[in-house]
């Protein structure tokens, strides 16, 4: 026990969640509006901002990584702005990961969403609207929780992706104790130094939580069925 005690860099551990929740609320915020808007328009870019937003789905996460170390680059005008705004670079540091993580993540947010608001319909904000209430009120008090299976599944998913993340953050973030090294990481450095307990242990822990994650998309799955 103490062992396993011992295997938890606290550092870590918290840089993770901290990764996580930031990410999340971020998601929850951007994807939002475009899944709403993906899911009740028919104009004909709609099949483009799709794929788009589908991107990092298929793209290897060093691929996407690689890319946005050279868009955070202080080099590139991207990065270069955000130096003489901030003082600060993006690429290996805490905002940097967070945003390549919200990158990363953006489709397990978009789509549930999608799915919940084109499952609803446009039908009962038109009533809402019609009884007086504001396109913004019937959106926030008919739309929303109708949909409220799309933003759980969203938001669970959102998280549990932000927390197994690899690739993106080694190439965008690095290795650095207590700024960029979260749990993933963690056990990759355990690996690299032949220290297989502690990898174990930690791989063990990600298991579980995946496994727990997973369980509660099935049990909001099953407690909020589509009605047609």
């Amino acid at each position: 026990m103490i062992r396993a005690v011992e295997v938890i860099e606290l550092d870590s551990l918290w840089l993770t969640l901290r990764l996580a929740s930031l990410s999340t609320a971020i998601l929850m915020v951007l994807a939002t509006p475009l899944a709403y808007w993906l899911a009740t328009t028919k104009a004909g870019i709609k099949p483009i901002v799709e794929a788009v937003t589908a991107l990092p789905l298929i793209l290897p996460p060093t691929v996407l990584g690689f890319y946005l170390l050279i868009l955070f680059s202080p080099s590139s005008a991207f990065g270069s702005l955000w130096v003489q705004v901030t003082g600060q670079t993006l690429s290996f540091s805490f905002t940097g990961i967070l945003l390549a993580s919200v990158v990363h993540s953006f489709p397990f947010a978009v789509q549930p969403m999608q799915t919940a608001f084109e499952n609803n319909g446009r039908r009962p904000a038109e009533v809402a609207q019609s009884l007086g209430a504001s396109p913004f009120d019937a959106f926030i008090t008919v739309t929303v929780p109708m949909a409220r299976r799309g933003f759980l599944t969203a938001a669970v998913l959102g998280f549990a992706h932000s927390v197994g993340e690899f690739g993106v953050i080694l190439l965008v973030g690095g290795n650095i104790p207590g700024r960029t090294r979260v749990i993933s990481i963690d056990i990759y450095t355990h690996v690299e130094t032949l220290d297989y307990a502690s990898a174990h242990f930690l791989s063990m822990l990600t298991l579980c939580f995946a496994m727990l994650v997973l369980s509660l998309v099935f049990i909001v799955n099953r407690r909020y069925p589509i009605r047609t």
